[in-house]
């Protein structure tokens, strides 16, 4: 061991004492203040003295009272900062540190050792860093400059100086294993390393490894809109994980994790992402499938598609024209027009309504409510006129109401009440006269005004939804547009969309089952919206949109119409754009239109990480213009393409080269197929398979080991080892993204099998 390794271990050494002896006094504070807050609470009556006799009283018994709420809440607060602190003091007890940068800062003699770990940590004086942060402003010279000159931003100003040199570190619970002076590509030695390991069920948070271009994304801080391109493995994702964790550190006065939301493909996925922020003692921010926004607000009225169903229907009907053509006007922006114009057409025609009914009887006609409606000037503005039309509505129930005291069924319900509801109505009645509680014996209730009670109360729920809105018939409005060709004819100011009748025809059929198809779900929701008024959250100030090319225009326009305040950053891949509304989308144009050229910046990855050399050089020949993805150097073996005469022979090779993989060490293998239906039949004949894993839609967690999968869900997640279980499927080229995506899944290995001739992407030309 030379001298120098020596003394950087001694340096180890010293950094795990000056932690030990933090975690040590965090330990003792974390206990005392749990005792304090364990005190507080039970003897918090004890302290608050309770008087209302008088005012002063009353004051004085306020004020014990928030004083013992706001020593609680800080007692409380103290005891979770110390907590949350020992918590990253005990990961970094494992790597304190990954990095050094040895930096002179222009104007200055002194060359600064400045060594880079998750957190910070301060010497036991608290004068001088031992550690700095990642995400510190110092920090980003690790990560953007080779030795030579270097800056780094400051709130203050820039900071410009000398890099004299760069190590890399790998340490391990306390001891150094590695470490390298070098002047390469941040992290190609520990990168190697990493990379070569396996992977678990969770993503994991490699900061000793983020590149250049990935830095960018993380410390980006210009305009309203970030969009990000990369290439299957490039590390959109987890750079995107750490830049929520930087803007929480940076922010940290001014933003929470509940401000930040990051939509992502599905809740398997968002299982397998979880334990990043943690790792970098952050909470996790709030994550959500638009699918499930789609339910929350639409459910109620109808039964909704998901993406995955949609995708799924396309993978194994046979005739499946109309519906493409379909999906992709839907997804259009042409259609998202339209929905704008319909919508401003409504102010003069065209708005339906449902007819206002009580007991099988018409209060106000469907035909009455739209001639109100279109009896107000035009030039009041639309929201206005719905608001007049409500408040109508609400008078003429009101008239209704009391005309039906006296009607024989009201009698009827009367006799019908229970004792307990006759009681409740009594009491209710006595009270509103003035009577207390003791008195209210001495009420005599008169017969009408239970009459009375008994309307208003059977009338309540009707009132609530006239108040809601919920006498417009949307679904009828929607529905307009695929029944009048006149009227989509002068909306689309052009031809109309091939196969339009088809089209119309089953859409229209959905509707009258109450079911709505995904490609439907946000042109209606926004219709809606467009009509009923916008309901917007400004508390979100951080949007993450993860596979962002598989979002439609409409999606876009919604969620930024949906957060107005938020910055969004949006990441995707064209290559793995695998639903039928992305196939003619070749760029995020429909961002550059919401957002505005000086709003956005767009960042491109073209390298690749997650899978060897010879993998990722055998799948960018999947795709047009793959040459221009750039393979990590990191040596494996070559991928493999078995073809087998009957799925006899497949499942008998599959099960061999499963337990071959198993032998080599590898703990997550993926079986990944075309589709849900081909995934179960795959499963159903492996079962032989020791503990292998059907992995669906539903599924709330991503589960390691021998896992199953459709290769849509499989997207986002790395397996160390691949099988395609059956490439021969992939032939049209509505699914070449698909198989791209599939086989860019695998870390070290790939083994494609085909029963018969494989996939003609397979085929070099």
């Amino acid at each position: 061991m030379n001298l120098l390794f020596q003394q950087q271990q001694k340096h180890v050494n010293g950094v795990m004492k000056t932690i030990a002896s933090q975690m040590n006094r965090l330990e003792k504070e974390a206990s005392q203040r749990q005792s304090d807050v364990m005190n507080i609470r039970k003897h918090f009556w004890d302290e608050v003295k309770v008087n209302t006799d008088t005012f002063d009283d009353f004051l004085e018994t306020i004020i014990g009272l928030r004083q013992e709420a706001q020593a609680l809440a800080v007692s409380q607060s103290t005891h979770q900062h110390a907590a949350k602190r020992l918590d990253v003091l005990q990961r970094m007890q494992n790597i304190p540190y990954f990095g050094r940068i040895d930096f002179t800062e222009q104007g200055h003699s002194a060359t600064e050792q400045i060594y880079i770990g998750i957190s910070s940590l301060m010497d036991e004086g608290g004068e001088d860093f031992l550690i700095y942060d990642w995400r510190a402003p110092i920090s980003s010279v690790y990560y953007d400059y080779q030795p030579g000159p270097a800056q780094y931003k400051t709130p203050e100003g820039i900071i410009y100086g000398q890099l004299e040199k760069k190590w890399q570190y790998l340490i391990r619970a306390g001891e150094l294993q590695s470490m390298f002076d070098t002047s390469l590509t941040i992290g190609d030695e520990i990168l190697q390393q990493v990379l070569g390991k396996g992977t678990d069920k969770y993503m994991h948070s490699i900061v000793a490894t983020i590149q250049q271009e990935q830095n960018r994304i993380i410390r980006h801080d210009k305009g309203r809109l970030l969009v990000v391109h990369g290439a299957a493995g490039s590390g959109k994702t987890s750079a995107a994980m750490q830049r929520v964790a930087y803007l929480l550190y940076k922010y940290r006065d001014s933003l929470n994790a509940e401000q930040i939301i990051l939509f992502s493909p599905n809740a398997m996925f968002n299982s397998y992402v979880s334990n990043v922020l943690p790792e970098l003692g952050e909470e996790n921010m709030q994550q959500v499938t638009f699918q499930e926004y789609l339910n929350h607000r639409l459910s109620k009225e109808f039964q909704i598609e998901n993406p995955y169903d949609q995708l799924e229907y396309l993978l194994t009907t046979m005739d499946t024209a109309t519906r493409v053509a379909a999906i992709q006007f839907k997804a259009s922006v042409r259609f998202f027009e339209v929905i704008k114009s319909y919508k401003e057409s409504l102010g003069l025609s065209g708005m339906l309504f449902q007819d206002i009914m009580f007991r099988q009887k018409s209060i106000v006609t469907a035909k009455e409510i739209a001639a109100h409606f279109y009896s107000y000037e035009t030039s009041l503005k639309f929201h206005h006129r719905l608001e007049k039309t409500k408040n109508w509505l609400l008078t003429q129930v009101k008239e209704f109401e009391k005309r039906e005291w006296s009607r024989p069924w009201v009698e009827d319900e009367i006799e019908l009440l229970s004792n307990e509801e006759y009681h409740k109505a009594y009491v209710y009645l006595a009270k509103k006269k003035g009577f207390n509680r003791d008195s209210v014996t001495d009420y005599e209730m008169e017969p009408k005004m239970l009459a009375r009670l008994l309307v208003h109360q059977k009338l309540k729920p009707l009132k609530k939804r006239i108040a809601a809105l919920h006498f417009i018939d949307m679904k009828g409005i929607y529905q307009q547009l695929f029944t009048d060709t006149a009227l989509m004819q002068k909306l689309l100011e052009e031809r109309l969309p091939l196969m339009w009748e088809a089209i119309c025809q089953i859409t229209v059929d959905t509707l009258e089952e109450d079911k709505l198809f995904y490609e439907d779900a946000t042109p209606f929701l926004l219709m809606k919206e467009l009509i009923q008024g916008f309901q917007t959250n400004l508390s979100i100030k951080h949007i993450f949109i993860d596979e962002a090319q598989d979002y439609s225009p409409f999606q876009f326009e919604f969620i930024k119409r949906l957060f107005p305040i938020a910055k969004m950053t949006v990441l995707g891949d064209f290559n793995q754009a695998i639903f039928t509304h992305a196939s003619g989308v070749v760029n995020f144009d429909v961002l550059q239109h919401l957002y505005g050229q000086e709003e956005m910046e767009v960042i491109n990855l073209a390298q690749s990480y997650r899978s060897t050399k010879p993998i990722i050089e055998f799948t960018r020949q999947l795709i047009p213009q793959g040459e221009h993805i750039i393979p990590f150097d990191r040596d494996g073996e070559q991928p493999v393409v078995t073809q087998v005469a009957n799925e006899e022979e497949l499942h008998l090779d599959i099960k061999a080269k499963v337990e071959e993989l198993k032998g080599l060490g590898y703990q997550s293998i993926a079986i990944i197929c075309q589709s849900a239906a081909e995934s179960k039949h795959a499963y159903e004949a492996l079962t032989a398979i020791e503990d292998i894993i059907l992995l669906k839609n539903s599924s709330p967690k991503y589960e390691q080991g021998v896992v199953v999968i459709p290769a849509y869900l499989a997207k986002g997640i790395e397996f160390e080892a691949v099988i395609i279980y059956n490439a021969s499927v992939y032939r049209d080229e509505s699914v070449r993204r698909l198989f791209y995506t599939a086989c860019t899944r695998a870390m070290h290995c790939l083994q494609l099998y085909s029963v018969g001739q494989p996939s003609s992407f397979l085929q070099k030309e």
